[in-house]
């Protein structure tokens, strides 16, 4: 791994003196994320080349690692039967490519966000039902975090090389799709994840957000939305720092075990509108100021009702913003 000086002022260059993917992208990317908390492996050539999954993946079409997302169920929700998980896996596996795709992302939203109820019998071989914990979202470290270096997804007719996954609890959360640095990042979008979408539907059902980037210019948003509507991330604690545009302000802005859970979690949100169901994930202004405005409700002192003025201009996400704030405070 290269060694890498934690800014993006001028990318590495290869003997030939130009820019690289490798060197200039991926590289730096791997030595962040691991130093954000997440477990780094190379997935391309070793997951199969024994002829089976090293993830204990049955065939490349199954895009969540079951024995990670078991033994993260165990840890969870202690004592079961083996038949509670078997449940749990059961329901988060299911083959739901027959739906639209935004609607079957919602399903599986609901299922990580409020936990899977499954039917044990009892002592006295009555039917109860057990709600189980997929996510710790109260303390993100409980959670494994597993970024996975280019990995095959089957399709329709052929298969996909991802660039980086992320899983938490074996589920694939976190995509990033990755460009050289004289590569339009557009480029991402047109070329790749709009195929992704077509050829490997099943892989976005869980994805929480997805970032392109080649290493100048970096997007992220939900995998669905048009280009449009990716925006980049300058800030990562305050509307009062300086913007920043770079892909290691991207990363420490969303992709740390705890941003990356309270996006999931708390900023995303499914919009029934006249053009049908449509995922949207907060913008970074969103983000920065409904967390002023929650931590303004938790300084609240006895007697007082005022939080102060939250700011938009027109067109900037008012309304979403409220259902944020709404959302998280309850």
């Amino acid at each position: 791994m290269t060694e890498w000086d934690g800014t993006y002022g001028a990318p590495p260059q290869t003997r030939r003196g130009q820019f690289d993917e490798e060197t200039a992208v991926k590289q730096p990317v791997l030595h962040l994320m691991g130093a954000l908390g997440w477990e780094e492996q190379a997935c391309l050539q070793s997951e199969w080349e024994g002829g089976a999954s090293t993830e204990g993946r049955r065939n490349d079409r199954e895009v969540n690692l079951v024995p990670r997302l078991r033994m993260a169920l165990e840890a969870l929700n202690p004592g079961l039967p083996p038949a509670a998980y078997d449940q749990a896996i059961d329901q988060l596996t299911e083959d739901r490519r027959a739906m639209p795709p935004q609607e079957a992302a919602r399903a599986f939203h609901k299922l990580l966000r409020n936990g899977v109820k499954v039917e044990l019998r009892n002592a006295r071989g009555q039917s109860e039902t057990q709600t189980l914990r997929v996510i710790d979202w109260r303390s993100p470290r409980n959670n494994a975090f597993f970024l996975a270096d280019e990995v095959w997804v089957g399709g329709g007719v052929m298969r996909s090389r991802l660039d980086m996954v992320g899983f938490v609890n074996g589920i694939p959360l976190l995509m990033m799709e990755l460009k050289a640095p004289d590569v339009a990042v557009r480029r991402a979008f047109d070329d790749n994840l709009r195929h992704y979408l077509t050829n490997i539907p099943q892989f976005f059902t869980p994805n929480g957000i997805t970032i392109l980037t080649n290493g100048g210019d970096t997007r992220l948003g939900s995998a669905f939305a048009p280009w449009e509507h990716f925006f980049d991330w300058k800030k990562v604690a305050s509307e009062n720092e300086k913007g920043v545009v770079s892909l290691e302000q991207v990363l420490r802005g969303t992709c740390t075990p705890e941003r990356l859970l309270d996006l999931i979690e708390n900023y995303t949100v499914f919009e029934e509108t006249r053009h049908g169901l449509i995922k949207k994930v907060a913008k970074n202004h969103q983000y920065l100021g409904v967390e002023n405005a929650v931590q303004a409700v938790q300084d609240l002192q006895p007697g007082e009702h005022k939080l102060g003025v939250f700011w938009h201009t027109q067109g900037s996400g008012k309304s979403l913003s409220m259902v944020y704030f709404a959302g998280k405070v309850l």
